[in-house]
Formats: C-alpha cells, structure tokens, sequence
C-alpha cells in the first residue's frame, strides 16, 4: 500500500500511515475488543532471529550480548505463513522451509571506529518467499540499527537463523511497539475515577478522541445499563509487519481460537485436525467408547480399575454424571 499520498491531507480520523494505523471499533463489547487487542500484541506470528552461531567475535561486547541484539533486530515478516514453525516441521533443527539464514561478517582494519549495521547482515538463499528475513530498515541513511562498535584488527563473524514465533513466546517477535486502546473518552459510565488536586478538567485533558463523541450535558443523569461500544485503537508496528497487516493477522488468529474453542465445545468428531493452523491441541487417536483409547493407553489411573476408572466410580464418569466424550456414567 502507498501511504505516501496520505501525507499533507486534513485529519478526517482514523487512517493508516507507513508505521502506525488509527481505527474505530464499534458495535462490540470490551471483552471482544481487548481480545483483539492482546491477540495483536502477543500472537501474530513473525520473524526474529533465534539462533547464532558465532565464529569469531573480537569485539568489546560479550557474544550473547550481541546474540540478544542481533535478536531484537526486525526482520521482514510479509507473507510469514509461508514459513513454518520449526516445532512442527519435520527436520532435525532447521532448514529452509522453516527458517531464513543471515550471515555478517565486519572486520575493521582503519584507524577509526567501525559502526556495524543491520544493513551488514546478509540474507542467505533459498528461503520461503522473497520477502522474509530481510532486516528492516527505515532510516534516511539505509543504515538500519546498530549492532556494535569495533576498533581496529577487531572483527565479527557470526551466522544467524531467524525463525517463526510470536511475542507470548519472545518479545522479539512483537509484530508491535505499542497498541492503544481507548474508550469512553469523556468518562461518561464513571469506569475511571480520576485523581486531582483542584480541578480534574484542567489536571487530565481530554484525548483526540473526545471530538468523536459527544461531551456530556450539565445534569445529565447516570445510565446505570450503558456499557461501551466504540473503541479507539492506535496499532503502531515495529516494522516487521505494516500495521494494517497486524490488525488483519490478529483478526485471523483470534478467529483461529475461537473455532478450536467452538469445535472442542460442540464435540466435532474431527478432533484431529489442525484447526488453528498452529498445530492445534489435538484429542487421542484411536477413541472408541468411555475410555478405550487403544491397545496401549500409555498411562494408568490409582484407582486399580484400569485405564477408564474415574474417582467417582467406574466408567470413566464425572461428578455430573456425563463422560468427557458425552456418554452417560450413570445405570
């Protein structure tokens, strides 16, 4: 998407920009609408640097320093679902389908010191598509972040291996800086009880999102039953991700969520399929009935009755009389 033309136009409200996206929410509740903002924040799959092999590091800075650096280092992330997840693929610990390789190699040999650069580390081929892996670099100089000082006769030699997670598993795979969330900007359903000194008005300004609703009137009563339902988002990316990608990602994912909640509830028989496109959970193969799970069931209970006892007598019953796969346990 071009945003370029958007620069110079009127502020009519919410719009998307090359690194931060402003959008409204309506119609929902807040239950729904902080889903999709912790979803955004900590489960839309990216790319970071996982591993570094290091070769040689002459430098000032220890090597899991800059191991950590190296990580924190945005990494293109367009079309990442061509990228697999390395759990879930079938080599030893990586290789092409699941991961990218980057190499950097600095070496100073000048009197003065030498800045190395995201801009020094080198995509290796072949990789999932042509956009992943590739360090990003925003600044006017095409420099990128800066990922240590050497002196002369000093040197880096390193691989890297970037690989797929998202942020509940490392913040380096944060698809954003920061999402905020607003609503009821004039505080009209009393959830905020602000502090103050003298005046509350003057000692907490409004937001700009206050001119989308309207202020409320001298004498107004209270509505006891209203309850929010515009929100004010503001999704600022890191760059790995343009951040209307991020809003239609974590749309995804939490769409993904629901339907393994939904089938897990409705007792689909096709439990095992991978419904949420990250290796969903996934039920016993083989289940046939209040219990059999199979010739070798891997586990017992102590009870003494065998794999299908439950404490509460036998059949594989609940306290409430229904087994976990919906047959009754009671005569």
């Amino acid at each position: 998407m071009d945003y370029d033309a958007m620069d110079g136009l009127e502020d009519l409200g919410p719009r998307a920009a090359r690194d931060r996206a402003d959008f409204t929410l309506q119609n929902v509740d807040l239950a729904f609408a902080n889903s999709i903002r912790r979803t955004m924040l900590g489960e839309v799959p990216t790319m970071a640097i996982d591993l570094v092999e290091v070769e040689a590091n002459t430098s000032a800075l220890a090597d899991e320093f800059i191991a950590h650096r190296l990580g924190l280092i945005p990494l293109n992330s367009k079309n990442v679902d061509d990228v697999e997840y390395t759990r879930e693929c079938e080599c030893d610990q990586y290789c092409e389908r699941c991961s990218v390789t980057l190499t950097l190699y600095a070496k100073c040999t000048g009197d003065d010191t030498m800045k190395v650069y995201a801009r020094d580390l080198v995509v290796a081929e072949p990789r999932p598509n042509e956009w992943v892996g590739q360090p990003v670099i925003t600044d006017a100089l095409g420099l990128g972040s800066v990922i240590c000082k050497l002196r002369k006769n000093q040197e880096l030699r390193m691989k890297c291996v970037a690989k797929k997670g998202i942020a509940k598993e490392h913040a380096k795979w944060a698809p954003t800086s920061a999402v905020g969330f607003e609503y009821d900007p004039w505080n009209k359903l009393k959830h905020l009880d602000y502090w103050y000194e003298e005046d509350p008005a003057k000692e907490w300004p409004k937001s700009k999102n206050a001119e989308w609703e309207e202020p409320p009137q001298d004498g107004e009563p209270f509505n006891y039953g209203a309850q929010p339902s515009k929100f004010y988002f503001d999704v600022e990316s890191v760059g790995n991700l343009e951040p209307d990608a991020v809003v239609q990602q974590g749309i995804r994912v939490l769409q993904q969520k629901l339907a393994t909640v939904i089938q897990d509830i409705s007792g689909d028989d096709n439990r095992n399929g991978d419904v949420d496109g990250f290796g969903g959970q996934r039920s016993p193969d083989g289940i046939n009935g209040g219990g059999d799970y199979g010739m070798d069931q891997g586990y017992t209970t102590p009870y003494g009755n065998g794999g299908g006892q439950s404490a509460w007598g036998g059949g594989g019953a609940t306290p409430y009389g229904a087994t976990p796969y919906g047959q009754s346990g009671w005569s």
